[in-house]
């Protein structure tokens, strides 16, 4: 199934009509959101790996809001806080402090288990995603992940994963600190509950049903009878994004912020 068309995926009229915004800016505000939901728990030292604009410009967005959040950007040009690369993130994920990170995947399945090796026979060489890297570490020793794949079709969000990177959920017996709190794609955001091992559809984005997401994904999934909309971005929200947000974003997602906010860094 393509995804869905530009008309559908911002609100008509463009960036510069009031109340309009970018899919882009409506999937940080609820990454923004789930990060911080009260029932949760605190995030106090967020993570941000490679080339990941939007949990980033999510990120930031909470903490020019007020939060009293440490950010750890690992894509930061400068002011990058690992000197060593990502040992000293796994350092600190294994002693405990890094409280939220974002995983994504090839494939992502409704136990919420990730492929990021590749698809075919072992070692998946049919096709090559970019590797498993730390996810599995990060994934187990994290109080809480939040998943994030922008494309929702069925060949990303499948029944099962062909090769597991970094498991949804672990046997009794096993450690682990945390698990997956929500997958937030291009389509909706689901609610992962780790006792079960299943998704639940939390919200849509405009444009979608509950229809529309079963035909776009391969996993069963539970669903309320009244699955709500997605609540789109406050003026408010939408001003730091493309003001005091993107200030922080335009040295190290220059492409991003001149696509998504029409911002350019200077000569």
């Amino acid at each position: 199934m393509t995804p869905p068309s530009d008309e559908r995926r911002a609100q008509p009229g463009g960036l510069n009509r009031p109340g309009s915004y970018a899919i882009e800016e409506l999937l940080a505000v609820s990454i923004a959101r789930l990060i911080r939901d009260p029932a949760a728990p605190p995030a106090r030292h967020i993570a941000v790996g490679a080339a990941s604009p939007i949990p980033a410009a999510a990120c930031w967005l909470v903490a020019k809001q007020g939060a009293p959040v440490r950010l750890s950007l690992l894509h930061k040009r400068h002011g990058n806080p690992f000197t060593e690369g990502t040992r000293e993130l796994f350092d600190l994920t294994g002693q405990g402090r890094i409280d939220l990170f974002f995983l994504g995947g090839g494939e992502i399945d409704g136990q919420a288990n990730l492929n990021l090796i590749g698809m075919g026979e072992w070692p998946g060489t049919q096709v090559r995603f970019p590797g498993s890297f730390g996810s599995a570490f990060m994934y187990m020793m994290t109080g809480r992940t939040i998943l994030f794949r922008e494309e929702h079709s069925p060949r990303v969000l499948v029944e099962r994963v062909a090769h597991v990177s970094a498991p949804g959920v672990s046997a009794p017996g096993i450690f682990r600190r945390g698990h997956a709190q929500a997958l937030v794609t291009g389509r909706c955001v689901f609610g992962f509950h780790p006792e079960s091992a299943r998704f639940s559809l939390a919200s849509v984005h405009p444009g979608e049903t509950v229809a529309s997401i079963r035909a776009a994904t391969g996993f069963d999934f539970d669903a309320a009878d009244d699955v709500p909309e997605t609540i789109a971005p406050s003026a408010e929200e939408l001003a730091l994004l493309r003001g005091a947000v993107c200030d922080e974003m335009l040295e190290t997602y220059p492409e991003f912020c001149a696509r998504v906010f029409n911002r350019k860094s200077a000569a």
